[in-house]
C-alpha cells in the first residue's frame, strides 16, 4: 500500500468539518480525525472519519494543543490541522508555536488575522481600497447604544463567537435584524445581562432577499499571492436561529468584479491560506457589498470542491508539494443541502430554468462513504428541512409558481 501523503486533523464536528474530510478522501484516499466537543451525526457512522471527543476543545486552548499534538504523534504521515470555525482558526494562529513542530498549521499570522477580523479595521480597509462595504459601527454588549448615525433597519452580529456561544437569553439569534433604536438597546442590554460584553458589528441593511447573496472564497499562497478564487450565487439560505445565513443552495459561477474586490483585500493584507467572504448585491444598482472576511473555508466549503478546487489538494500542494498553480477551470454545479423540490418552492421560474441540467452535489452524500445508518440519517436530515423552512421561513418568493 502506498504511503499516505497527509494525516488530516479537523477541529469541529459540523457539516463543514465533514466536507473537509470528504475533500481529503476524494483527493488522497485518506481518512481524517475529526475532533469535536461531543459526538455529532455529521461525522457519525462515517467510514472516512475517526471522531475523537475532547469536551474542553472550545473552552481550553491547552486542551486543543494537547489533543492535536497527541494525534500528530500517532499519525503515520505529515499531520495537518484544519478547521471551518473562526474560534479554532484564531486559537491555532495564537498557539502555532506549540503545534507547528508536529503539525502543519495552514493559517495566516495572528497579527494579520486580528487586523482582518476587527470590524473597524476591515471597514477602513474597504474604504481605503474602494471596495463597496455597508456603513458600519461597533457596539458592545452591556453598553449604551448611543446614536449610530445610520438609518434603520440595521443588522447586528456578534463578533466574539466563542463568548456568544456561551451567552443565552430570550430572543437570541445568529443575526439580529433591528427595526428601531429600541431594538438595538434591548439587544445590548439583554446580551450584556447574559454575560456577552463583546463587540457587535452593526451595519446598514442592503435590501433584497437570499437570492441577492453571493459567496466568494480565495486561496493565497505563502507568498501572499492569490492562487485561486471560487464564487457562487446563493439561491437560498437557512433560517433557523442557530444557522441563519448559512447557504442552503449555491449555484457556482464566476463573479469577476466581486472577485477583483476580494482579491484586492487579501493581497493588501498579505493574507495566506483561505478566506471566505459574504457579499450582497444591491438590487437597486447591482453593487456587490462585501460584508466581512471569514478567516477559513466556510461551512459550505464543498461547493469549492465540486467546482474542481479541492481545498485539501490546495493545502497539501502548498505546504507539502511544489506549490504548483491550481487549475483555473471551474465546473458549474448546484450545491444544496435541501431537497430539490423544497428549493424550487423558493426560487422564481427564471432560476428554475437556469438550474435545468446543472449537476447537483450534496456535501454529506458521498458515494465513497456509504453505510446504511449514515445514509438513512443524511436522507432524514434532508427531509427535516421541510419542517424547518415551514417553521422559520414559510413565505415563498414566487407565489404564482
Amino acid at each position: 500500500m502506498a504511503q499516505a501523503v497527509v494525516a488530516p486533523i479537523i477541529l469541529g464536528g459540523d457539516a463543514g468539518a465533514y466536507s473537509i474530510a470528504r475533500a481529503f478522501h476524494e483527493a488522497y484516499g485518506v481518512s481524517s480525525v475529526v475532533v469535536s466537543t461531543n459526538p455529532t451525526r455529521n461525522v457519525g457512522w462515517s467510514k472516512i472519519v475517526r471522531n475523537v471527543i475532547e469536551p474542553n476543545l472550545l473552552e481550553d486552548p491547552a486542551a486543543m494543543v494537547a489533543v492535536v499534538r497527541r494525534l500528530a504523534h500517532e499519525a503515520s504521515a505529515p499531520a495537518m490541522v484544519v478547521t471551518c470555525a473562526d474560534w479554532y482558526v484564531h486559537a491555532l494562529a495564537e498557539h502555532r508555536s506549540k503545534i507547528e513542530d508536529v503539525a502543519i498549521v495552514p493559517y495566516t499570522s495572528l497579527e494579520t488575522l486580528d487586523r482582518a477580523v476587527d470590524k473597524r479595521t476591515f471597514s477602513e480597509l474597504c474604504h481605503e481600497l474602494g471596495v463597496p462595504h455597508p456603513r458600519t459601527v461597533v457596539r458592545r454588549g452591556g453598553e449604551p447604544a448611543g446614536d449610530v448615525g445610520i438609518t434603520y433597519p440595521l443588522v447586528a452580529k456578534a463578533t466574539d463567537r466563542h463568548a456568544w456561544h456561551n451567552a443565552q437569553f430570550a430572543g437570541k439569534q445568529k443575526v439580529h435584524y433591528l427595526h428601531a433604536q429600541a431594538d438595538l438597546e434591548a439587544l445590548l442590554r439583554d446580551s450584556g445581562a447574559a454575560g456577552y460584553t463583546g463587540p457587535f458589528v452593526v451595519q446598514e441593511t442592503i435590501p433584497g432577499d437570499d437570492g441577492q447573496m453571493r459567496i466568494v472564497t480565495t486561496f493565497s499562497g505563502q507568498d501572499g499571492s492569490v492562487r485561486l478564487v471560487r464564487s457562487g450565487e446563493v439561491l437560498l439560505e437557512e433560517h433557523t436561529p442557530g444557522t441563519l445565513g448559512n447557504p442552503a443552495a449555491i449555484l457556482t459561477e464566476p463573479l469577476p468584479e466581486i472577485e477583483g474586490h476580494v482579491a484586492r483585500i487579501v493581497e493588501h493584507l498579505g493574507w495566506t491560506g483561505f478566506a471566505n467572504f459574504d457579499v450582497k448585491v444591491d438590487p437597486r444598482d447591482g453593487t456587490g457589498y462585501v460584508f466581512e472576511l471569514n478567516p477559513r473555508t466556510g461551512r459550505s466549503n464543498y461547493y469549492m470542491t465540486a467546482t474542481g478546487a479541492n481545498p485539501a489538494r490546495l493545502w497539501v500542494e502548498e505546504h507539502l508539494g511544489d506549490g504548483a498553480a491550481p487549475s483555473t477551470q471551474q465546473r458549474t454545479v448546484l450545491y444544496r443541502i435541501i431537497p430539490g423540490r423544497l428549493l424550487r418552492r423558493y426560487v422564481d421560474a427564471a432560476t428554475r430554468r437556469r438550474l435545468k441540467g446543472v449537476p447537483v452535489v450534496h456535501p454529506l452524500k458521498y458515494r465513497g462513504d456509504v453505510t446504511p445508518r449514515r445514509w438513512a440519517w443524511v436522507r432524514l436530515a434532508e427531509l427535516k428541512q421541510y419542517r424547518k423552512f415551514a417553521a422559520y421561513y414559510p413565505e415563498r418568493r414566487d407565489p404564482s409558481a
